[in-house]
């Protein structure tokens, strides 16, 4: 890589809340309102918790905002939170090698009878545009959750310097709360 001036990763995380804050305005005003409420729903946390639907990816600068908010838990709910990270990834076997995209696994990041605890601090992008839409004609195009994962991946570039593998959540998570890369 060129010798470019890198971002601090508190910049970049600043830039990335702007960048997710105007997404999720986006997908409320244009998309939301063609589906069901998460409030109302009969099954709360049942989408997020289907370890056959979900495999959500995080690029490494979403990981960090994810650990960030989650220093803003509760310690006792914080442990386990951390514990059911540490549980999903061995009960699902998640790894970064293969098809990661394979890898499926009950969200740890769901806490029933509140919801997600990173809804307004750190959702990832793939949270954001899902929702319960009744016609797929109702469903925000995949063209733009794919073009702001590539905002979000030039700006992790800026940030550390290369291009960083999106990981499944939890493993992305673990990776950058126990090591220092």
């Amino acid at each position: 890589m060129e010798d470019v001036k890198l971002l601090s990763e508190k910049k970049a995380l600043e830039t990335l809340r702007d960048l997710r804050d105007g997404f999720s305005k986006r997908i409320r005003d244009e998309y939301e309102h063609r589906a069901a409420s998460c409030l109302t729903c009969s099954t709360p946390g049942a989408c997020c918790l289907d370890a056959h639907f979900v495999n959500v990816h995080v690029s490494k600068l979403e990981a960090v905002a994810i650990s960030k908010a989650l220093e803003n838990v509760e310690d006792d709910l914080r442990e386990k939170v951390i514990d059911r990270i540490d549980s999903t990834i061995d009960t699902y076997n998640i790894s970064s090698e293969g098809d990661t995209f394979q890898q499926k696994f009950a969200c740890p990041l769901f806490e029933k009878g509140f919801g997600c605890l990173v809804h307004d601090t750190g959702k990832p992008v793939a949270c954001t545009v899902h929702a319960c839409y009744e016609n797929a004609e109702d469903l925000p195009p995949n063209e733009l959750q794919f073009a702001q994962e590539q905002l979000i991946d030039d700006l992790n570039a800026r940030t550390y310097g290369r291009q960083n593998p999106w990981l499944p959540l939890p493993l992305a998570i673990r990776k950058v709360m126990f090591t220092s890369e």
